[in-house]
């Protein structure tokens, strides 16, 4: 079946960011003049969805405006300014898919939102994003994500190399080699510390999940930190003969949002890769005494 719907959870109180967030999503903060969630929405669509679920919670509804087609006001104003061409660039956002909003309800922890959005989704496999992190690829990682599930089915998530400092902010595959960039995955252990790591993939990201993994969200106990853990609902699907599957993104780089420094790499990145500013932020990067 065609992957037709993707899940962004987007609850999170993005205390990392604070005071920031205290108004305003995480994933409403600007990579240069885009939000982080945009991008992740521009993948997805880019890779052949047709409805976005977004799961919100409180003070989020700056997301839902956002993806909302521009008011008469603001389109008053660009015309007035002649600006014309910015109004065919908002209007693109609204027209990029269906969006469809629900609050999240239950336990904290990533499956929650999953869950929540079951009334939604209904009996067909579906894909999961996170909605403060992406991947620039060519082919886009989801697309990627979906041929292999084509070829193979079950759950696939996206894999990307970690250093090893930094394992134990990931879920991490102990893993057998299928071919190319295919992997089946034998167990997922989350936030390992480095030394007990079972290898440098991490899998997190990205899901195609079958519609059992509902069942499965309903029986999982809650898991480490007292939160219901999308891993730990995989991993009952897996023990019930479901195959898990790691694509590891091929072409891309992974732009982690999640906390400052990740954020503030990402926004010079992409800055740096922008027509409106990247010759001139280049000019002030190299007056930089950075010594």
């Amino acid at each position: 079946m065609k992957i037709r719907k993707v899940v962004i959870p987007a609850a999170g109180f993005g205390t990392r960011f604070l005071p920031q967030t205290k108004a305003i999503p995480k994933e409403m903060l600007p990579i240069v003049d885009k939000p982080v969630i945009q991008y992740v929405v521009e993948e997805a669509v880019a890779s052949g969805i047709e409805d976005v679920v977004i799961v919100t919670g409180y003070s989020k509804r700056t997301i839902e405006d956002h993806f909302d087609s521009p008011n008469a006001d603001l389109i008053n104003n660009l015309k007035l300014g002649h600006k014309e061409h910015m109004i065919e660039s908002i209007q693109k956002i609204a027209d990029m898919a269906n969006f469809i909003y629900i609050r999240q309800k239950g336990p904290y922890g990533n499956g929650t939102p999953v869950l929540t959005a079951e009334p939604i989704i209904g009996n067909e496999a579906f894909a999961v994003m996170w909605g403060d992190e992406f991947i620039y690829s060519q082919p886009p990682r989801l697309a990627q994500m979906m041929e292999v599930y084509e070829k193979y089915g079950g759950v696939v998530i996206s894999g990307v190399r970690i250093e090893k400092e930094s394992l134990s902010r990931y879920g991490i595959a102990d893993i057998d080699h299928v071919e190319g960039n295919v992997f089946k995955i034998k167990k997922i252990v989350e936030k390992p510390a480095a030394d007990e790591a079972p290898s440098d993939l991490a899998t997190h990201g990205a899901y195609i999940l079958p519609p059992s993994i509902f069942g499965a969200l309903k029986s999982v106990a809650p898991g480490k930190g007292d939160e219901i853990w999308l891993v730990d609902a995989i991993n009952i699907l897996r023990d019930q003969g479901v195959p898990i599957y790691a694509c590891e993104i091929e072409n891309g780089k992974y732009y982690d949002t999640g906390n400052k420094l990740e954020y503030m790499k990402t926004v010079i990145d992409l800055a740096l890769q922008h027509p409106d500013v990247n010759g001139e932020l280049k000019e002030y990067l190299r007056t930089l005494n950075l010594d």
